[in-house]
């Protein structure tokens, strides 16, 4: 879509998501010297990286916007994160998806703020190479079907104006725009409540040790302390209602474990070279210190509470929903489907867990196990080699017998085919 066909069809008041970085001041300047009257939200998602959150409405009213404003979003994007970690939904094994379910909820708060007023546009800064374009799209869509989608870039003229970084920049000090100290950074960084996302510049050389990275959630593995760090979680249906004994909000268990993690290098520096929706690959590096401190103890007592069939069941659920937000779709019907489905299963997880953090790794301590503490725990004496539980020794030989038939019958009709093309190959 081209800003010009947006002023013919009578489009001139824009709203859109805006970071108070280089591209929104450029976009928002670039689009006020159009014709357009630019209303810029920025909503608070815990951004750790930013140390004075309402500075970014002074830079975009500089930068020509006729409005600015910060909008509450921590508690959404909390009670999103939670669900992240209740389906344990890593993309590709190793992302929490901390910029992918932090897209719509930004998108769901800017078009409820907007729903009363006459905008018809909705614009973002997200590049065409990327996965957030898709995301920020596919929810406005969703939510509000009438409502257009700018991507500046997304239009020839825009791109050819400003192929780069520095183009942007110089733009910016010709135009007296305040685009802050970050324009010199190496990498570019996306922050919120839940993780970093380190990106771009440097990083896209691959003959480069992402060493040169400063966290911003905590410190690398090898600079954490040389002393483990023991944290108990209290879990409640899926929920975590205490760390180390303090009862907390969701937030404030997000932020405690942020601070917990970081200091431990829990979540720092995971290095992926992953495959975007769009189709091409891309290297980034994250931080997500509290997702991966709660999610690692809810995965510890998932392993207590759900049996091998149940087991296998969440791990299908756990990649639909991974897929799901990073593609853009955590609001439709699969994955509400999805996270629905998970319900029984998360609502078992009931335990107070302890875990020990050490230089980046988290390992299972001890958990209470009692039937007041652990009510669902499906963990009995029955695997012990002692003489104790209900299961014999004896119980297994027939057990043994039925599984025997068949093992046999490959013995008899197959094995040797199977051993001299394929195990003696």
């Amino acid at each position: 879509m081209k800003w010009d066909s947006l002023l013919n069809d009578g489009f001139n008041s824009i709203a859109g998501a805006v970071s108070g970085g280089l591209d929104s001041c450029t976009v928002t300047h670039w689009l006020t010297s159009k014709g357009f009257t630019v209303n810029c939200y920025t909503v608070d998602l815990g951004q750790p990286d930013e140390s004075n959150i309402d500075s970014i409405k002074n830079r975009m009213i500089a930068s020509g916007a006729s409005k600015s404003e910060i909008l509450p979003g921590k508690k959404l994007l909390a009670k999103a994160g939670l669900k992240v970690i209740q389906a344990q939904a890593k993309y590709e094994g190793g992302y929490w998806n901390t910029t992918g379910i932090a897209r719509p909820i930004t998108t769901q708060i800017i078009l409820e703020e907007i729903q009363d007023t006459d905008t018809q546009v909705f614009f973002h800064g997200a590049t065409g190479r990327g996965n957030d374009q898709v995301r920020f799209q596919l929810a406005v869509n969703m939510m509000n079907p009438s409502m257009n989608v700018y991507a500046p870039w997304r239009d020839p003229e825009f791109i050819d104006q400003f192929p780069g970084r520095q183009e942007m920049i110089d733009y910016c000090h010709r135009n007296g725009i305040p685009i802050g100290s970050k324009v010199d950074a190496s990498y570019s960084t996306d922050a919120n409540l839940l993780g970093l996302t380190h990106e771009a510049g440097d990083l896209e050389d691959v003959q480069i040790s992402p060493s040169f990275v400063t966290p911003g959630m905590g410190v690398w593995p090898y600079e954490a302390p040389d002393k483990p760090e023991i944290v108990s979680i209290n879990w409640v249906e899926g929920i975590p209602t205490e760390i180390n004994g303090d009862r907390l909000g969701l937030v404030e268990i997000f932020e405690r474990a942020n601070n917990i993690g970081g200091r431990n290098g829990v979540g720092i520096g995971n290095h992926v070279v992953e495959n975007r929706f769009v189709g091409v690959k891309s290297r980034g590096l994250y931080e997500s210190p509290g997702m991966e401190l709660l999610g690692s103890s809810y995965e510890y007592l998932l392993q207590f509470m759900i049996d091998r069939r149940a087991r296998e069941f969440f791990e299908e659920i756990s990649s639909v929903v991974s897929k799901q937000i990073y593609q853009g779709y955590w609001m439709d019907l699969a994955t509400v489907s999805a996270l629905n489905a998970l319900k029984p299963i998360t609502q078992l997880i009931t335990g107070k867990i302890s875990v020990k953090l050490y230089k980046g790794k988290i390992e299972f301590d001890s958990i209470e196990n009692t039937p007041e503490a652990i009510p669902n725990s499906l963990y009995t004496d029955d695997s012990s080699m002692e003489a104790v539980g209900s299961y014999s020794h004896l119980d297994a030989e027939g057990f043994l017998q039925v599984l025997g038939v068949s093992a046999k019958n490959i013995g008899k009709k197959q094995f040797k085919f199977i051993k001299d093309r394929w195990i003696n190959d």
